[in-house]
């Protein structure tokens, strides 16, 4: 296996520590930033998820520099993002730091999706992540950041960035899901 493959299972092996230091919640005490609490857990939280997101980035800048893509790596590293993201979206959904309603879109997208690449799978074509995926993941990953966060800097502000990028990352989740079914319409119509 390629160091490119071994950051994206590093990436899904960071997310259960995640979610254990979200649920936990170590009961630590809270730091005041711009008189604004920020959840000691957001903070470990927010360093994990910092953590998980440069090798997303680091993965990426490797297979294509050293030309190490294999389609393993196609197919592990958009589920590593989308298991790091979508569970820190449904961590943040239920203590209520965001809506519940652009998680579920956001995350019916990514389902859509997997769907329609399992049945390109099955015809031998490997579908990549395109730009609309990756400026999804990139959306969804400073969003979180921002939310963890609670909006630091710009609640000083009164300027909601963090929802904000939420609701731009959940737009963007849906025009890149359309862009997919263009591209593997093909495999989704085909009556035999």
């Amino acid at each position: 296996m390629n160091v490119p493959n071994k950051l994206s299972l590093f990436r899904v092996i960071l997310v259960p520590i995640i979610v254990c230091v979200y649920v936990l919640d170590l009961q630590l005490v809270n730091l005041e930033v711009m008189d604004t609490i920020l959840p000691v857990k957001n903070v470990i939280a927010l360093v994990i998820f910092a953590i998980a997101s440069f090798t997303d980035f680091l993965d990426g800048y490797i297979a294509r520099k050293y030309q190490l893509i294999t389609s393993f790596g196609k197919f592990i590293d958009p589920i590593a993002d989308k298991l790091l993201v979508n569970t820190l979206f449904i961590l943040l959904a239920v203590s209520g730091e965001v809506s519940v309603v652009p998680v579920v879109i956001m995350i019916w997208r990514d389902t859509l999706v997997d769907g329609m690449r399992m049945m390109a799978a099955q015809k031998g074509v490997v579908v990549a992540a395109g730009i609309w995926g990756k400026l999804k993941t990139v959306l969804q990953m400073f969003a979180i950041i921002f939310v963890l966060l609670s909006n630091v800097p710009f609640v000083a502000m009164n300027l909601p960035v963090d929802q904000i990028l939420v609701y731009a990352a959940t737009l963007v989740s849906v025009i890149s899901g359309v862009k997919y079914f263009m591209q593997m319409k093909e495999f989704i119509m085909e009556s035999k």
